[in-house]
């Protein structure tokens, strides 16, 4: 039975520094780690090398829930595939051992936070881009081609001129030229 860690920070800017020390605290032989990626993104090169090192009878530690998934789609998966596996879960922070009911009942509810926590992140996000766009500010990064560059970039696309070369003289991806041509 080996104790298997699992660590995730969204941006390369945060520090796995804590979830490092309640992991080896709590005996994990082994940490697996994601550095930089959304807990709302179900493919993790991290999460999936664990998933394949786990083993019947081992124990999935991670010192937070939400640090295992946003959705409670993909962690009750996640959790009902270790269940089926005979692989048993626990969740340091919110103290969820779903070897027992009650830990279950705890597992479901905090999903349930957890995914109601990502909607009012994404509401509040939608929102604040609604009130900017409101004022007449475009969020996100400023365009790589003007209005009139486009125009430029079509008359050069329309007389013959390669979606190759015409990248090459903006200094842009082909792909951007495609972008500006479809803006109008």
């Amino acid at each position: 039975m080996a104790r298997i860690g699992y660590a995730r920070v969204s941006t390369i800017d945060q520090h796995m520094d804590l979830q490092m020390d309640a992991l080896r605290a709590a005996g994990c032989e082994r940490i697996f780690e994601d550095l930089g990626v959304s807990g709302g993104r179900d493919r993790r090169a991290g999460l999936s090398a664990m998933l394949r090192v786990l083993r019947k009878g081992d124990v999935l530690i991670v010192w937070r829930l939400d640090r295992l998934g946003r959705s409670i789609g993909h962690l009750i998966s996640v959790i009902e595939g270790l269940k089926r596996r005979g692989i048993a879960f626990l969740s340091l922070t919110e103290c969820i051992d779903t070897s027992s009911a009650g830990g279950k009942l705890v597992f479901h509810f905090l999903a349930a936070l957890a995914e109601f926590e990502k909607s009012l992140i994404r509401e509040r996000t939608i929102a604040g881009i609604k009130a900017a766009k409101a004022r007449g500010r475009c969020p996100g990064r400023p365009r790589a081609l003007t209005d009139e560059q486009c125009e430029e970039v079509r008359t050069a696309i329309g007389a013959g001129t390669s979606l190759q070369d015409v990248a090459r003289r903006y200094n842009v991806h082909p792909r951007t030229i495609v972008r500006g041509i479809e803006r109008r």
